[in-house]
């Protein structure tokens, strides 16, 4: 049987632990700069207008997340 198993080439731990530390870059610098637009005073209006958008070079992926946010 062992012909007709395919071969998983990633580690699973080693993967996850690589989402978990490219989503923890990008919650944390992605904070920073929105609590930066929002001290320097550059938002327009009492709501700021977020898109957060993934893709990947190599892969078909494209995906979009929109929030409001009320800055009160």
């Amino acid at each position: 049987m062992m012909g007709d198993e395919k071969e998983d080439p990633m580690d699973d731990d080693q993967f996850n632990m690589a989402i978990r530390k490219f989503l923890k870059e990008v919650g944390v610098t992605s904070q920073r700069e929105i609590e930066n637009v929002v001290r320097d005073g550059h938002v327009q209006g009492r709501t700021l207008k977020l898109r957060m958008t993934l893709t990947a070079d190599n892969a078909p992926l494209n995906h979009v997340i929109e929030r409001t946010i009320d800055l009160g």
